[in-house]
C-alpha cells in the first residue's frame, strides 16, 4: 500500500483548462473522497491518477516514484467503474481471476486470491454464476473483488454506486465501509456526487469546484467549519441558508444586523476594523429553531411544509431572493403551514462570510 502525492497538477484540453494547482497528499490507509458539482473535474482527476488521462503539468507520485509517464498497467492501481465492466460470458470466478491470468500467476496463487476476495465480499456462493444471474449490488461486489485480487497499491472508485437503486446503494455503501475496516492499510480514492457516501465513507473529503480544490478536510470539518460559501452550501442537505447583513459590534462575539432589521450574535471574533463590513450570515436549516426572542435570524410565513417523518422541512419565501429560507425541525410540524414563524440559532452555530470566505479563516 502507498502514499499518493499530487503536486501542482493541472489538466487542459487545448486552451480549455479543466484543473489547475491541485496539491494533495494522500496518506497510506486513507479513504479520500472527491466531491463537487457536475463538470468540476473529479472523474478527470481520478483518471489522471489511474493513468487513463495524461497530466498536463505538475507531478503525481506513488510511494515516492513519479508516475506521470508510467503506463496505467504498471502503476499498481486497480480501478472500479460505475458500469461494473464485467465479461458477460465469464463466471464470477473467471472475472475475478482474469487480471491474474494475464499477469501469468500460478493456478494456486489465482485460486487462493479469488477465494480470499470472495470470502471478504461474501461472494463464495456465486463464484460459478454468470453476471446476468446476479443483482446489481452483487455485480458491483464482483467488480470490487476483481480489484482486490490484484493487491494494488491504490484503489480507485469512480461513482461505483450510481447505477444502483436506493436500497442497494445503502447496502453496498455499508459493504464498502466494512471492506475498508478489513483492509485498514489500503489507500482508496473514491469519486461520488452523493454527499451521504462522502460523509459516511471518507477519512477526508476533497471538494472540487472552479477547476481547483475548494477545501480538504474530514467530513465534520467541512460540515462545521466550511472555509467558503461554496463548501458551506455544497456540504449538507438542505443547503446552508445565507442572509446579507452588516457587522454592528465586534469583539470575541460579533453582532450582525440583518436586512430585516434584527440583530444576531455570532460566536466568531472580529476586529474593530470590521465594523460596518458587509457580510453574509450562514446558518444550517437543522440549526434553526422557532423562537419568540427579539434577536431572531428570520421571521416569515411558512409557505411549504415537507413532513418526512423523523424531520419536517419548513420553506419560507424571501422577498427578492431566488432561494427560500429553510428550517429543518425534528419530528412532525405539519400544523405550521401558513403560520408566521420566527427563527433563531445558537451563536455557536452561526457562520459569517465576507467576499465568499469564512471569517474563521483569516
Amino acid at each position: 500500500m502507498a502514499d499518493l502525492i499530487l503536486k501542482d497538477v493541472a489538466k487542459a484540453y487545448g486552451d480549455v483548462k479543466v484543473l489547475s494547482n491541485i496539491d494533495l497528499d494522500i496518506k497510506q490507509g486513507e479513504l479520500i473522497v472527491f466531491v463537487g458539482p457536475s463538470g468540476c473535474g473529479k472523474s478527470t482527476l481520478l483518471r489522471m491518477i489511474a493513468g487513463l488521462e495524461s497530466i498536463t503539468a505538475g507531478t503525481l507520485s506513488i510511494d515516492g516514484r513519479v508516475m506521470n509517464e508510467v503506463p496505467a498497467a504498471q502503476r499498481g492501481i486497480a480501478m472500479v467503474f460505475q458500469s461494473y465492466a464485467l465479461y458477460p460470458h465469464m463466471t464470477v470466478r473467471d472475472n475475478m481471476a482474469f487480471a491474474l491470468k494475464i499477469a501469468k500467476k500460478s493456478k494456486a496463487e489465482i485460486a487462493a486470491a479469488v477465494e480470499k476476495a470472495a470470502r471478504v465480499l461474501q461472494l463464495t456462493p456465486y463464484l460459478d454464476r454468470l453476471p446476468k444471474a446476479l443483482s446489481g449490488g452483487q455485480r458491483q461486489r464482483v467488480a470490487i473483488g476483481r480489484a482486490i485480487v490484484r493487491d494494488p497499491k491504490v484503489y480507485l472508485f469512480d461513482e461505483p454506486l450510481s447505477n444502483l437503486d436506493a436500497a442497494l446503494r445503502v447496502a453496498t455503501r455499508l459493504e464498502i465501509a466494512q471492506l475498508k475496516e478489513q483492509m485498514p492499510d489500503s489507500t482508496m480514492v473514491y469519486v461520488t456526487h452523493d454527499q451521504v457516501e462522502a460523509m459516511t465513507l471518507a477519512s477526508r473529503i476533497v471538494v472540487l469546484a472552479g477547476g481547483g480544490i475548494s477545501q480538504v478536510g474530514t467530513p465534520l470539518e467541512l460540515y462545521e467549519k466550511p472555509e467558503n460559501e461554496f463548501v458551506a452550501q455544497f456540504i449538507g442537505s438542505p443547503a446552508m441558508n445565507l442572509l446579507p447583513g452588516e457587522i454592528v459590534a465586534t469583539g470575541a462575539e460579533t453582532v450582525v444586523k440583518l436586512a430585516g432589521g434584527s440583530q444576531v450574535r455570532a460566536a466568531i471574533p472580529t476586529r474593530e476594523a470590521d465594523m460596518g463590513r458587509a457580510v453574509k450570515l450562514g446558518v444550517r436549516p437543522e440549526d434553526l429553531q422557532p423562537t419568540e426572542a427579539a434577536d431572531h435570524i428570520f421571521e416569515g410565513r411558512v409557505e411549504i411544509v415537507e413532513a418526512l417523518g423523523e424531520v419536517t422541512l419548513l420553506y419560507f419565501e424571501r422577498q427578492g431572493e431566488a432561494a427560500p429560507m429553510i428550517a429543518k425541525l425534528p419530528g412532525i410540524h405539519a400544523d405550521l403551514r401558513r403560520r408566521q414563524v420566527r427563527l433563531a440559532a445558537d451563536p455557536k452555530k452561526v457562520h459569517l462570510f465576507a467576499n465568499g470566505r469564512s471569517l474563521l479563516y483569516r
